[in-house]
């Protein structure tokens, strides 16, 4: 869960500091790469100086539950591992494809249900909706240079999102994108 938990914040570009007595390899390969700091030792209220936000991660729920005191006491944004009610934030299970992120969250409820949930949508949101939202970006900014009618604008947009793009960037026909592009512009360029 550990392992989970840090390589998610350190794709977005978190400072990590772990302490633990034991850390599983990955996590020790990350410390050696200065991915992230480790204080391999038990855990000690000092170390959330610095801190913003904390997880209680570890296998003993008197630890967990010690360190979540010491954030309330310091007014820090703690989540517990063990104790999802007693965080004072969640973490969503998240499907990332490029720019285009969604995530499902239970509230702490059932992170296993929201993890189900991401599975499923996984499925239904393939690779070519990262490819989808990398085109959009591209014309996005072509047209906003191009055409000052903001409703001409949306007008594009829209025929771009509602098209059969999606269906195409799967089978792979990228010429018809192009076309399916140059379609959605006729008449608005000047």
């Amino acid at each position: 869960m550990a392992e989970r938990k840090i390589h998610a914040l350190l794709e977005c570009g978190a400072s990590v500091r772990v302490v633990s007595p034991k850390v599983t390899p990955l996590i020790k390969e990350w410390s050696d790469e200065g991915r992230l700091e480790l204080r391999q030792r038990h855990y000690q209220t000092f170390d959330l100086e610095g801190s913003f936000l904390v997880f209680a991660a570890t296998n003993s729920s008197r630890v967990n539950h010690r360190v979540t005191e010491d954030c309330r006491k310091g007014h820090l944004a703690v989540n517990i591992a063990d104790d999802p009610s007693n965080s004072n934030f969640f973490v969503p299970s998240v499907i990332r494809r490029g720019k285009l992120s969604i995530a499902v969250s239970t509230s702490g409820a059932s992170p296993l249900l929201a993890a189900k949930i991401r599975r499923q949508l996984e499925k239904q949101f393939g690779t070519e909706y990262e490819e989808f939202a990398d085109v959009l970006t591209e014309v996005r900014n072509q047209v906003l240079n191009d055409i000052e009618d903001i409703h001409a604008r949306r007008t594009i947009f829209k025929k771009l999102v509602e098209s059969d793009i999606l269906e195409l960037l799967r089978e792979k026909k990228y010429d018809q994108v192009k076309e399916r592009i140059k379609n959605a512009y006729c008449g608005y360029r000047s």
